[in-house]
């Protein structure tokens, strides 16, 4: 809502006009949801490993949809060739750009910040997110530091090994969930505020998943696997002696739904 929010007050935007972006799926199933319900059209570049389920919710919202190769897209500099491709291809389009668009951080500053500190009536002491765009740990995690000082940010990446490589293309990755740590500064997300995180952690994709399930199961509650890696930190934060009695805010940006095809087919899901 953010994104589009502020395209349309600064008169970039008009109703009909068409938004592209590269997106994972999440950020761009919201995108593709306001877009649709203001009259705009949507096109998204995807990987060609990205859930059926994420594919699916986009063609329902009327998005079209355009897969590349995953191969392609782990070669050196190849993402900023991406970027320009889909500008080149869409020269009448509206570039969304959720990964540098500082509207993506400043919605969080203005609402999901916000949210938390009143939900917790200020008793937030960690916050545990992902990064996908970087919009959310950003503006989140700088609300609730100028409110607390002491509150402590943890980012929460996929380990080394569960992130595909041109070695090993095709290892199962937590979807919408990015490593920050030695990776080249240009493949960052721009939103990324690496001052706002005190610490990372990272986890698998089964670990992930298995906390996905788990809440499912135990809490009534779906969520996708960006928001399991969230929980599996956060579970990982709170059996610290130093945390007892803390209150510690996981995001979960992902809904279930968007992964139940990878559920089912998992051994986890056993």
């Amino acid at each position: 809502m953010g994104i589009i929010r502020y395209a349309e007050r600064g008169g970039k935007i008009k109703p009909g006009d068409l938004l592209v972006d590269l997106t994972s799926g999440n950020t761009g199933i919201g995108i593709a949801a306001i877009a649709t319900a203001k009259g705009y059209r949507t096109k998204f570049y995807l990987r060609d490993t990205i859930s059926e389920d994420k594919i699916n919710i986009l063609r329902q919202f009327g998005s079209e949809i355009v897969l590349i190769d995953n191969d392609e897209l782990l070669e050196p500099g190849v993402l900023q060739r991406v970027l320009d491709r889909i500008r080149s291809e869409n020269p009448d389009a509206y570039y969304t750009g959720q990964r540098s668009n500082p509207a993506n951080p400043a919605i969080h500053f203005e609402t999901t910040g916000p949210e938390i500190w009143r939900d917790t009536d200020g008793a937030v002491d960690i916050l545990v997110s992902t990064v996908g765009t970087g919009g959310t740990i950003s503006g989140t995690g700088r609300y609730l530091k100028e409110k607390k000082s002491s509150l402590r940010v943890i980012l929460v990446e996929p380990t080394a090994d569960s992130v595909p490589s041109i070695d090993n293309p095709r290892v199962e990755t937590i979807e919408g969930v990015h490593k920050v740590t030695d990776i080249e500064e240009n493949v960052l997300p721009e939103n990324y505020d690496r001052t706002v995180v005190d610490e990372i952690i990272a986890v698998t994709t089964e670990q992930s998943r298995r906390a996905a399930v788990s809440v499912a199961r135990e809490e009534g509650f779906l969520v996708g696997t960006s928001s399991g890696a969230a929980i599996a930190a956060a579970l990982q934060v709170a059996k610290r002696q130093e945390n007892a009695g803390k209150t510690i805010v996981a995001v979960l940006p992902d809904s279930g739904e968007r992964y139940l095809s990878l559920f089912q087919s998992s051994a986890i899901a056993e």
